[in-house]
């Protein structure tokens, strides 16, 4: 009696063990999905804010891709002001998405979220960028600070898709 009792419960242990990773890997699977709507080649307009007023405008190209069966995100973004790689993940045990950014002055991670249909990238607690959809099947990131209490936008590139 004992021995199958502890078999049973070894056999339930070694399942349990055998299905985790399968369950694991769908719920990255359906995660990085989430962020299909980015997947594209993109072009448009970046602008960069002062105290609310466009000081600077440029076109912006950025082509958006799965890489590793779709385990990754990844981002390439040239403007004239700025050329920049990312590569975005999602962590199962976090639980959370991963904005790991690349460009000429360095690199970085940041902790994202994806809420109400858009992808928020947290730089700090008083920094933060948008990724979403636009009606239209446009895409728009736009970045925000923390200024005196109030967000204030200091850019935002938006785009249409050329595929």
């Amino acid at each position: 009696m004992k021995y199958r009792k502890a078999s049973k419960i070894f056999c339930g242990a070694v399942i349990c063990l055998l299905c985790h990773p399968v369950f694991a890997q769908n719920l990255k699977q359906e995660k990085m999905e989430q962020l299909s709507f980015l997947v594209g080649e993109w072009v448009g307009t970046s602008k960069i804010y002062e105290n609310g007023v466009v000081t600077r405008q440029c076109a912006a190209y950025e082509k958006i891709s799965y890489d590793l069966n779709k385990s990754i995100l990844v981002v390439e973004l040239n403007t004239e002001f700025l050329q920049l790689r990312t590569i975005i993940t999602y962590h199962e045990e976090d639980q959370k998405y991963y904005y790991h950014r690349f460009s000429r002055d360095g690199a970085a991670v940041y902790p994202a979220e994806f809420k109400e249909g858009q992808l928020i990238v947290w730089r700090d607690e008083k920094t933060r960028f948008f990724f979403g959809g636009t009606p239209e099947g446009g895409f728009v990131e736009y970045g925000e600070k923390l200024i005196n209490g109030a967000w204030i936008k200091t850019f935002e590139d938006t785009f249409i898709n050329t595929q």
